[in-house]
């Protein structure tokens, strides 16, 4: 599988989510979310493929940079349209290429030191960034809309699909 279909996959089940989900539980804050909505987590990971795409075409990747853009976290058409082009950039990458990415750890000023990437990395990290939130949504999900379903890989990593598959314990 390749990376760009890695994605795909991942989008194609957020994609499917937000078809499912009522629009009230779209957007209710959840306790066991620490008051955090699933729109709001589709949202965060939609808005790193869109930072990505951006910095792409700039050179610069800044995910801290993201929009926050409220209505992709609660409307649900919207969060379909984001997703929609996520899709399309993700299947559009055809090679890679250097690129920059810029980081900011300081909580006090908005400074940045950049880092030297490049787009089959930042797509890696998109799609882990991706798988992790996933899980989180996941929790969310049984919590505030159990009639949702998930495909059985929804929020787990492809490493641990196979470490469980092999039949290896923990025991």
């Amino acid at each position: 599988m390749t990376l760009s279909q890695a994605a795909t996959n991942i989008l194609d089940q957020l994609a499917d989510l937000v078809k499912q989900i009522h629009d009230t539980d779209f957007k209710r804050p959840s306790d066991i979310l620490n008051g955090a909505t699933i729109g709001q987590h589709i949202r965060h990971t939609i808005e790193f493929f869109l930072c990505f795409e951006n910095g792409y075409m700039a050179g610069v990747i800044n995910y801290d940079k993201r929009p926050h853009d409220k209505l992709i976290e609660t409307n649900r058409e919207l969060a379909q349209s984001a997703i929609s082009k996520a899709q399309q950039f993700v299947t559009s990458l055809r090679q890679d290429r250097a690129l920059k990415i810029e980081v900011g750890y300081d909580v006090d000023k908005e400074e940045y030191v950049v880092v030297d990437t490049n787009a089959n990395r930042e797509l890696v990290y998109n799609i882990e960034h991706a798988v992790h939130h996933m899980a989180i949504i996941k929790i969310g999900i049984r919590h505030v809309a159990p009639y949702v379903k998930l495909s059985r890989d929804f929020g787990i990593a492809a490493s641990t699909l196979r470490y469980a598959s092999a039949g290896i314990s923990n025991n």
